[in-house]
């Protein structure tokens, strides 16, 4: 409960807004003719507004769902028509009963269904989920990739294995020139890698890769959570990813435990910068230990309650 109340000040904080029911500052930010970003309570929105309706990728937190709303209608007042959820977590699916409800066709990878359907416990955040009521399920679920052809281009979703989780996309508009990263892309902090869903590091690697790939010096980045990113904000994040894992791995390879692992500090370089929002070094460190180790969960540290203060 200590990590889920500490997850719920990192998305305020991360979004300029509390999540919970006062009133919530939304920012829009215009990224092309049709799509924008939105700023809240939880992880950032994309929305495509068009001739041909409107659709969301991922819709904060539920607490906050009718204001959420009003703020989309001040950019369309147009039909939600479809939601894609770049992964299963509160914060990014919080809206999904609301809308499913009303029909809003809810989109997302298999594995985002599948967890969603049945109870969830995360050894890191010390919580366990129910499952989602049945109007927040996704209704239509994809193995690869997915593409809707609305308002003028065909924008794709791309899944990414065993990243943030092992449900993530990320979605690319090529006429607009915007990628949504969900939380494949945490600007400006340390990420989250979710080991008790699935993530990793080498799938957080490989998905900046594929961003950078579908991207050209002009690309908007929307990140999971964080400010507005650009191309250079993503080829440094993923060149700090690949550096974190490789200093990891030198002390795996010198036969270094957890603890000794975060003793020595690899990732100190980035320590001030990026782990004073939520992740700790120490965590971040476990994250990618664990991964390397092809340890599936989070196992905290000793020095772990400390770190974490």
């Amino acid at each position: 409960m200590k990590r889920l109340l500490i997850l719920t000040t990192l998305l305020a904080a991360t979004s300029s807004a509390p999540a919970q029911e006062n009133e919530v500052e939304f920012k829009s930010f215009q990224l092309s003719d049709t799509v924008y970003m939105l700023k809240g309570a939880g992880g950032n929105v994309g929305i495509s507004a068009g001739d041909d309706g409107l659709y969301i990728i991922d819709d904060q937190v539920k607490p906050v769902t009718a204001q959420l709303l009003d703020a989309i209608k001040e950019i369309s007042d147009a039909p939600i028509r479809f939601v894609i959820n770049t992964h299963y977590h509160y914060d990014h699916t919080g809206g999904n009963e609301t809308l499913g409800g009303k029909g809003t066709v809810i989109i997302a990878h298999d594995n985002i269904r599948s967890r969603m359907n049945s109870e969830q416990v995360n050894i890191f955040l010390g919580s366990t989920t129910p499952a989602y009521p049945a109007p927040a399920l996704p209704v239509l679920t994809f193995n690869d990739q997915i593409s809707l052809h609305l308002n003028g281009e065909s924008a794709t979703a791309y899944y990414v294995a065993n990243g943030h989780t092992d449900g993530d996309s990320i979605i690319h508009f090529p006429v607009s020139n915007v990628i949504h990263m969900g939380d494949m892309h945490f600007n400006g902090l340390y990420p989250f890698i979710d080991l008790d869903a699935g993530g990793s590091i080498q799938g957080m690697i490989a998905a900046a890769e594929l961003g950078l790939s579908l991207a050209n010096e002009s690309t908007h980045i929307i990140p999971g959570h964080g400010p507005l990113a650009t191309v250079e904000d993503l080829e440094n994040y993923r060149a700090f990813l690949a550096k974190a894992t490789a200093n990891v791995q030198q002390l795996i390879d010198q036969g270094l435990d957890l603890q000794q692992a975060i003793a020595a500090e690899p990732t100190k370089e980035w320590d001030e910068s990026l782990g004073k929002a939520w992740i700790t070094p120490a965590q971040f460190v476990t994250f990618i230990y664990n991964s390397l180790k092809g340890i599936h969960h989070y196992t905290p540290p000793p020095a772990d309650a400390a770190t974490a203060k």
